[in-house]
């Protein structure tokens, strides 16, 4: 019997692998070294593989696909339903197997070398923001505690700790100034951190077409446009738009029943750090929107009058995304008077 499905239950080290023929009976249960996957698969004839989106999931679906294979990535979650009684390597391998042939299931585009390598970019400047902000904040705490309060906005800290240093009136100790300069040394290290992460990311932005092309949406920038492309990788892996938006988090949870539908918050689903970027970038473009003409900054100032800010700029987030599924999905440039045309 030919094997038509296996589902692999990734690890570090020892992987779960089950595998079934056309009928959807077991051929094949059993584990796997790291270093005996690929020669165990260069055996099989090309079938469908699923895999859990996990660490080390698209580095894996790239190798398999080069030995012929397709190759599908599921959400974890969507796994889980198909798990029967207690959870066990092999019966996640199972579960796996039997979710990939579902025809209503969710699949995660996979990601090339090239956008993983800007996304862990993405990822290493958040972490030096995140380090950069808990810093200024300690340093602040520390001066409260000495009755020295700084201004708001992470600029001052820098700049009014050397006067504070000098200064041989706050009758600070010696110590003190000391652990002073070597906490703004650490914050201004981590600003340069940050700064060289953006120079990389605009680096790969202006060499990418796609990202230069999303950067024309107003609210994008390249931070904001790099990491949508990187994210989404084929854009034509979504149905529409609305995909997108739902993939993003930026549409309403339901809790309906009995034919009454409720709507909830939005559903914060998918990647925050991308979505936080989509959302401040709708909030940048809401504070100028009613000095300009377009159609879609008629429709937030007009959105303004009947609803709150933060609702605005979700709505705002959501139009942007789906926006630039279409640019992505069609191969267009953005233009401002579209939707004006469009309705003609």
């Amino acid at each position: 019997m030919k094997i038509t499905t296996i589902g692999i239950d990734l690890a570090k080290n020892v992987f779960q692998v089950h595998g079934v023929d056309e009928h959807d009976q077991p051929l094949i249960q059993r584990k796997l070294k790291r270093n005996q996957v690929l020669d165990f698969f260069v055996q099989q004839t090309p079938c469908l593989i699923g895999m859990e989106a996990c660490a080390g999931a698209h580095y894996w679906a790239r190798r398999l696909q080069a030995q012929g294979h397709t190759v599908k990535l599921m959400a974890p979650q969507f796994v889980k339903p198909y798990v029967k009684a207690n959870k066990t390597d092999a019966a996640d391998a199972e579960a796996i197997c039997e979710a990939v042939t579902r025809p209503s299931m969710r699949f995660v585009p996979i990601k090339n070398i090239d956008q993983q390598a800007v996304l862990s970019l993405h990822r290493a400047r958040q972490g030096f923001v995140k380090a950069r902000t808990a810093q200024a904040n300690q340093i602040r705490g520390l001066l409260t505690e000495y009755g020295i309060v700084l201004p708001q906005g992470i600029s001052h800290v820098a700049k009014r700790i050397p006067e504070i240093v000098e200064d041989a009136e706050n009758n600070l100790p010696d110590v003190f100034r000391q652990l002073l300069v070597r906490l703004r040394a650490h914050l201004v290290e981590l600003d340069r951190q940050v700064q060289e992460l953006e120079q990389q990311i605009i680096v790969w932005h202006r060499s990418n077409e796609d990202s230069q092309r999303l950067e024309k949406i107003p609210g994008f920038g390249p931070l904001t446009a790099s990491a949508l492309v990187a994210s989404l990788g084929d854009a034509k892996s979504f149905k529409n738009g609305r995909e997108v938006a739902a993939w993003l988090g930026l549409v309403p949870r339901q809790h309906s029943s009995g034919g009454k539908p409720f709507m909830l918050g939005i559903s914060k689903r998918g990647d925050a750090y991308l979505r936080t970027l989509m959302v401040h970038g709708a909030r940048s473009v809401m504070r100028v929107a009613e000095n300009k003409d377009t159609p879609t900054d008629r429709w937030s100032t007009n959105m303004l009058i009947r609803r709150h800010k933060n609702v605005v700029a979700i709505a705002r987030a959501n139009k942007n995304a789906r926006v630039a599924w279409a640019l992505l999905a069609h191969g267009r440039d953005y233009d401002v008077e579209y939707e004006r045309i469009a309705s003609r």
